[in-house]
């Protein structure tokens, strides 16, 4: 069931239940303790997607939303509350309204937020009591029609990830999926073509989660004999094996308390993928030689440039591990999905060279190349393309249309 079909429910909500989402500790201790003197239990916390978990485990009266987040675009983060909690009330710091219900108490909320002003003075201060309203009139939104022609807002365009270069709606949309699962421990399958950027995603979430701290451990599953695979991944003892002179961490064991990423997911053996399975169902791993089970906490990622679901509808894949891989998913496309971002790309990977060389730039020849190839290996090739460029320059301080080379493509292509 969806979360909104849950909102929509009939649910018990306690009064005087709050939850208040900053990431300054600072401001929520105060706010806290505002509210507490008006008896209102109070649940902390310090991104959207903490907000979303709160909800999700247990309903609220109001919810006190600071006026920027670390994991999600405020705007972004109103939008998706207002279609998924219409009935809890949305009280912003910065004054704009929410399509939301109004609590009873807002004006106790009010009174906290400006009894939790800094010492400058902060934009509570003199925060007036307006009516539901006023508030509504005064809310700016973008609104669009969707498949089914009714008007409703929608989020604007949010600002992307440092890890991300460009800001094509479908780059937007990869870092609104990366900010709303990362403070979640909810399993990721990245899904898109060679070059496209799929581990950067997996550090990103990782980077945004409250397990950022801890391991981030990478393994790809292409890259190693299928002999050696499952002891690669879960461990083993000494003498399991042939040439297993001591025992062995596995990397889902060595994450533990992090996030795992699997990458090529598509290319392990399906013998190897009933294991995998078992640890994605119940957390437990079995050390290869060894028959008492280890339990880990670890988040996965996965990811892939081949058609799972595909492979699962015929036999290729296990289907049982593809659904436990995919409760969430995020698309990463090719280049030539968001062309406009070539030059924004074009930059960054010029700047990023010029760390270690003279500075280069691109003549308008050159650029104009760069835009009419189709990109077979994405950004990936840019990189190398812009790279071997840069070398064919040799000395002069800009880049010509007869420094680009794309070479010769190979027929998987």
């Amino acid at each position: 069931m969806s979360t909104a079909a849950l909102v929509k429910r009939s649910i018990s909500v306690p009064a005087r239940t709050a939850i208040l989402a900053s990431a300054d500790l600072s401001f929520r201790q105060r706010v806290k303790e505002a509210l507490d003197g008006l008896h209102w239990q109070v649940r902390e916390a310090a991104g959207g997607a903490e907000v979303l978990a709160h909800l999700d485990a247990s309903p609220a009266e109001a919810v006190v939303l600071d006026s920027w987040l670390p994991d999600l675009e405020i705007q972004e983060f109103v939008t998706e509350f207002e279609q998924s909690y219409p009935g809890v009330d949305l009280v912003m710091v910065d004054g704009q309204a929410a399509k939301t219900a109004r609590s009873p108490r807002r004006n106790e909320l009010h009174y906290a937020l400006r009894r939790a002003q800094d010492a400058d003075g902060a934009i509570w201060n003199s925060a007036p009591v307006v009516s539901w309203q006023e508030e509504a009139a005064a809310a700016k939104y973008v609104t669009q029609p969707d498949t089914k022609g009714e008007v409703r807002p929608v989020a604007k365009a949010s600002a992307r990830l440092p890890e991300f270069v460009g800001s094509h709606p479908v780059m937007l949309e990869v870092g609104r999926r990366i900010r709303m699962v990362a403070q979640r421990s909810t399993t990721v399958l990245v899904q898109g073509p060679t070059g496209t950027g799929k581990e950067l995603v997996a550090h990103a979430i990782h980077r945004l989660s409250s397990r950022a701290s801890r391991p981030f451990i990478a393994l790809n599953c292409a890259a190693i004999p299928e002999a050696l695979l499952e002891a690669e991944l879960f461990g083993h003892t000494r003498g399991a094996f042939t040439g297993a002179v001591q025992g062995r961490v596995g990397r889902i064991e060595a994450a533990h308390g992090g996030t795992l990423f699997l990458d090529e997911i598509g290319e392990m053996p399906l013998p190897l993928q009933a294991k995998l399975l078992r640890f994605v169902e119940c957390g437990e791993l079995q050390r290869v030689g060894e028959n008492e089970p280890v339990r880990v906490d670890v988040r996965l990622i996965a990811a892939t440039h081949r058609p799972l679901a595909q492979l699962a509808a015929k036999g290729e894949f296990r289907a049982d591990l593809y659904y436990r891989l995919s409760v969430f998913q995020i698309k990463t496309p090719g280049l030539a999905a968001h062309r406009e971002d070539i030059p924004l790309l074009v930059e960054h990977f010029l700047k990023g060279m010029a760390e270690e060389s003279p500075t280069k730039s691109i003549t308008p020849a050159a650029m104009e190349k760069l835009m009419q190839h189709n990109w077979p290996g994405n950004v990936r090739e840019l990189q190398h393309v812009l790279e071997r460029a840069w070398i064919l320059a040799e000395g002069r301080p800009q880049i010509d249309g007869s420094e680009i080379e794309f070479g010769e493509q190979p027929e998987c292509f």
